[in-house]
């Protein structure tokens, strides 16, 4: 995969997309963002996250997934929105939780070059096999936030030394 910077910014900038925008996206853009300051990268990327539904607008990640998330040093500040059309011009990566985001983004692209910017998440975890869907955990019980965690932490540390290694 060939990422290049698509504004004058020289930065890159990563969507990250779910359903809601309060359990998987905002995880991975708290963890992916925690991995940047970690290497002093943060300066080098924009990063976001994004829902395709819009009824939980304006709200924090859900408790469990924030709890989860901090019992990592990782507290998760972002309020939820739902995608737009701007997003395909502003970030090079616009990167889905599951089949049915994916199939939802490529839908709202216009055009080859915005459907090129839409990749699954897990296309990048190493343990994925088969399967490229996050489970969504806001159902279940707390194992299942602890699982999309790992599945999530394993899947941005991929993709953060993907992109450095150009």
């Amino acid at each position: 995969m060939d990422i290049k910077s698509n504004s004058e910014r020289n930065q890159t900038g990563i969507l990250f997309i779910c359903l809601g925008n309060i359990c998987r996206s905002p995880l991975a853009e708290g963890i992916f963002q925690h991995k940047l300051r970690e290497c002093g990268l943060q300066d080098q990327y924009i990063v976001d996250s994004a829902g395709t539904g819009d009824w939980h607008v304006g709200d924090l990640a859900d408790p469990r997934m924030r709890a989860t998330a901090l019992r990592y040093g990782i507290d998760l500040k972002s309020r939820a929105r739902q995608v737009n059309e701007i997003d395909f011009k502003r970030f090079d990566l616009l990167l889905a939780m599951d089949r049915n985001n994916y199939n939802h983004l490529l839908d709202m692209a216009k055009g080859e070059i915005e459907r090129e910017r839409v990749h699954m998440m897990r296309a990048f975890d190493p343990d994925a096999n088969d399967d490229f869907d996050v489970p969504d955990p806001y159902f279940g019980g707390d194992q299942g936030f602890e699982y999309v965690y790992h599945m999530l932490n394993r899947s941005c540390e991929r993709l953060l030394n993907m992109l450095e290694n150009k």
